[in-house]
């Protein structure tokens, strides 16, 4: 079956739009409820730490940690929505837990119910533990770190495209990234609204694979259409053109989807918490950005160079 995208470009289009203001809203919705378009997570709003390391001698350290029996120890004490991973290290085996900012009382009450949770693993030294507080400043520093390394990763991608192609192709390209980036923004705006789902430093790691991954579909396309358009010589019409080359690129674009899909899709429902919803934002940017190269990509750039070609046809009689 032959995919005729710029037939149906209205209908690819309309549903882009719609997905991208309903994230919008639920952002707008987030910023009202939360203060911010996105629920935060410790990682940018601060919290406290606490880090327990269990006894070693000569580097024998007893039995793996099972993260998941310190995981539902913690959240049965009321301390939900917790960062927890585990401590590895030369002599040194433990856990490291991240949550709210807590009381003096509630960070001993952690500090007791991880030593409980460990206790069948070694006992806990002292001289490996410790707790600590991280206040918002660094929170917010470090999320104003994590949107200048997009918006640096955007401007590169658009300099390379521009480079390698031309103004117009990299133009459209980054409108894709920007509509890939905003829909698992607002995806996760929505989770953060119905299901609490809080962002960490992971979910800026997501947004970065995301264009990575997003704009090299994009450049496959466009690299089709360009090498279709020097050997058909101005004999198709440019809608053909994207037609055949998007038709072309198809295959590729599936495949490459769905087999780095298919592997975030075990870890989502197998991997554990930490990695859950790390895992589901770049299924949703993945499947995204394999939509947008697609369909968004290739219309606004046969639009553009079909509005280009009738600007310049037309007489200066009729342009008066």
């Amino acid at each position: 079956m032959r995919l005729d995208v710029i037939k149906n470009a209205r209908l690819y289009i309309t549903i882009s739009t719609s997905v991208i203001l309903a994230g919008i809203v639920a952002m707008v919705l987030s910023f009202q409820q939360l203060g911010s378009p996105l629920r935060l997570g410790i990682d940018f709003t601060g919290g406290s730490s606490v880090t327990l390391g269990l006894a070693c001698s000569g580097g024998n350290c007893g039995k793996p940690i099972d993260i998941s029996v310190v995981r539902q120890a913690v959240e049965s004490k009321g301390f939900t929505n917790s960062v927890i991973q585990l401590v590895e290290g030369k002599d040194l085996k433990g856990v490291s837990v991240r949550t709210a900012h807590l009381s003096t009382e509630e960070r001993e009450k952690l500090k007791v119910t991880l030593t409980d949770s460990l206790k069948q693993y070694g006992e806990v030294d002292p001289k490996k533990s410790q707790i600590d507080e991280v206040g918002p400043s660094i929170g917010q520093q470090a999320l104003k770190n994590g949107l200048l390394a997009i918006a640096l990763s955007f401007a590169g991608i658009g300099l390379y495209l521009a480079f390698r192609f031309q103004l117009d192709y990299a133009t459209f390209a980054i409108i894709a990234l920007f509509h890939d980036i905003l829909v698992t923004v607002g995806a996760f705006s929505l989770l953060g609204l119905t299901m609490g789902v809080e962002i960490d430093s992971l979910f800026i790691v997501s947004m970065l694979t995301i264009c990575g991954f997003s704009v090299n579909d994009t450049v496959v396309i466009y690299d089709r259409i360009r090498e279709n358009v020097k050997l058909d010589a101005g004999a198709t019409g440019f809608n053909d053109l994207v037609n055949a080359s998007v038709n072309q690129t198809l295959g590729r674009s599936i495949n490459t989807s769905l087999t780095a899909t298919l592997p975030l899709l075990a870890i989502f429902l197998f991997g554990g918490a930490t990695l859950r919803f790390f895992s589901l934002a770049l299924i949703i940017g993945f499947l995204s950005g394999a939509y947008s190269s697609i369909f968004n990509a290739s219309i606004l750039l046969a639009w553009w160079r079909n509005r280009n070609a009738s600007s310049n046809k037309r007489s200066p009689i009729e342009a008066n």
